[in-house]
């Protein structure tokens, strides 16, 4: 009868310490197998939306290995955001405006950097200096209350306070691999979110896709960010 009961008690033990080793671990494998996933990644096309503080964006983003980011805005029309290298150039037609910035390596915190996120680097720069977790658990669970499409959600706490995001959401579907929501948290908690949909892949996108000129009558302004 002890024996019995000092079996059970260890088989027990045994697998209570594996759950909690799978819960802790699994987290970051599922982030380090998506990372893994995006870097093999050649190019790609999808359609995206975006609510900053409420203003709603939408248009279509086209990325190419390994720095090379377009979104392409249909709402507000013609408005272009293009990453090259670690040059970032926004064209705002309302305003009139197109603004240049050498953006440094590992900056973060503005929404054109948010967009950033779901790329090779994005995805190293968040396991780098980020916490990652779940949200509730290692189960995938609907995207939204009334989406048939489940995902896995993780939630990223920044390490040190010089981070840009103080917190990032991300909605990733489990059998793709590929990023399906961003939620980002700045300092002053200004919140950016990100949908992404109609991914294609590997279809050689040209480098010229990612050379815009922006109207010769538009207002140039250089290195907006970081400036007091």
């Amino acid at each position: 009868m002890k024996k019995h009961f000092v079996f059970i008690l260890l088989f027990f033990m045994v697998t209570f310490v594996s759950a909690q080793n799978q819960t802790i671990l699994t987290a970051g494998n599922f982030f380090k197998s998506v990372s893994e996933y995006y870097a093999t990644i050649k190019d790609y096309e999808a359609s995206f939306t975006i609510n900053a503080g409420g203003t709603k964006m939408s248009g279509k983003v086209s990325f190419k290995a390994p720095n090379l980011l377009r979104m392409d805005f249909d709402d507000p029309a013609d408005q272009v955001i293009v990453f090259s290298d670690n040059r970032l150039l926004m064209y705002l037609p309302l305003s009139n405006a197109t603004f240049i910035q050498e953006v440094e390596k590992d900056s973060s915190g503005s929404a054109a950097e948010a967009g950033n996120l779901a790329t090779p680097q994005g995805l190293y720069l968040m396991n780098r200096y980020y916490f990652i977790a779940y949200e509730k658990s290692q189960s995938a669970e609907p995207l939204t209350e009334d989406s048939d499409e489940n995902v896995v959600k993780l939630i990223l706490s920044r390490k040190t306070v010089a981070e840009g995001f103080k917190t990032i959401n991300l909605a990733i579907n489990p059998e793709t691999l590929l990023i399906r929501y961003i939620k980002a948290v700045t300092t002053d908690d200004r919140i950016f979110e990100f949908s992404f949909t109609g991914y294609i892949l590997n279809t050689n996108i040209p480098d010229v896709r990612f050379v815009y000129d922006s109207p010769s009558d538009s207002n140039n302004y250089y290195n907006f960010l970081y400036t007091e």
